[in-house]
């Protein structure tokens, strides 16, 4: 991914996006973590830490140097949805901005599972 600033140009890895998003959505309150549906046998995963980048998938638009992403969770039983859903877009969003200075369009948040806590 290409930042461009009056400066210069930054490159970011993938990984190093990706790991800054899936954290970003895991320290919300209510998140246990990262999910992975498995091709092989449908069933959905949680990802351990040095793998949440697998739930996450980004869209780089280069015409204006924005980012949609999409993030597969999975939740705590109990909580209210809607409400960590709202948190983990608002996180995400501020959280990516402010580290790599790239506008989001969009944050979509997919609840795959919950978990006991």
């Amino acid at each position: 991914m290409r930042v461009q600033t009056e400066k210069g140009e930054i490159w970011i890895s993938n990984e190093v996006f990706t790991n800054v998003t899936g954290a970003a959505a895991t320290n919300c309150f209510g998140v246990k973590g990262m999910a992975f549906r498995s091709k092989k046998d449908g069933l959905v995963h949680l990802l351990r830490r040095e793998a949440m980048s697998k739930g996450v998938h980004l869209m780089f638009h280069e015409e204006d140097n924005a980012v949609s992403i999409e993030l597969h969770i999975i939740v705590e039983h109990g909580v209210n949805l809607a409400a960590v859903g709202r948190a983990i877009i608002e996180e995400v969003r501020y959280v990516v901005n402010k580290i790599t200075g790239m506008e989001v369009r969009e944050v979509n948040v997919c609840i795959d599972s919950m978990m006991a806590h």
